[in-house]
């Protein structure tokens, strides 16, 4: 008996360790997962439907954890709830401001322009260093100020 106790010891802790994995410190940025996401007015499917979002890969920050829902702020101020499994952890930006952003070659302003990205325009945020961060848009990819990016840096 006891010997079958210790052989399923080891798989009882693997199957907590993804549990455990989805624990962490807020705020933290993530981005949606679904082409369509209810966020609603409590942490339940039972409270109201505030807000429907249709932007798959927007960039949110994740401001508090209870059970496995979510209260996200996003990227006009808008705070609500989602389902945490409706949440990816891949972390993407979005180009902020009213003027479009400048992606470049390489992480410096006298680099060549490769593409022009209008406010709105999301991405897959890459690393971020010297006020630069690396954006991939669809096949393309460049380097975007910092600051022009909603989703980089700390949340």
């Amino acid at each position: 008996m006891l010997k079958r106790i210790l052989l399923l010891f080891p798989v009882l802790a693997a199957l907590a360790v993804p549990a455990g994995a989805q624990d962490r410190e807020v705020p933290y940025w993530a981005t949606l997962r679904s082409s369509e996401i209810n966020m609603r007015v409590g942490p339940s499917a039972d409270y109201k439907i505030d807000w429907v979002y249709r932007r798959p890969g927007l960039p949110i920050k994740v401001v508090r954890v209870l059970e496995g829902w979510r209260l996200i702020e996003d990227p006009d101020g808008t705070r609500g709830w989602v389902a945490s499994r409706l949440l990816s952890p891949d972390h993407g930006a979005i180009v902020i401001g009213s003027e479009p952003a400048a992606m470049r070659e390489d992480p410096d302003g006298s680099s060549p322009i490769k593409w022009r990205l209008e406010p709105g325009v999301i991405g897959v945020l890459g690393d971020c260093g010297r006020g630069w961060c690396e954006l991939r848009v669809a096949n393309r990819s460049g380097y975007v100020r910092q600051e022009q990016l909603w989703g980089a840096g700390k949340p």
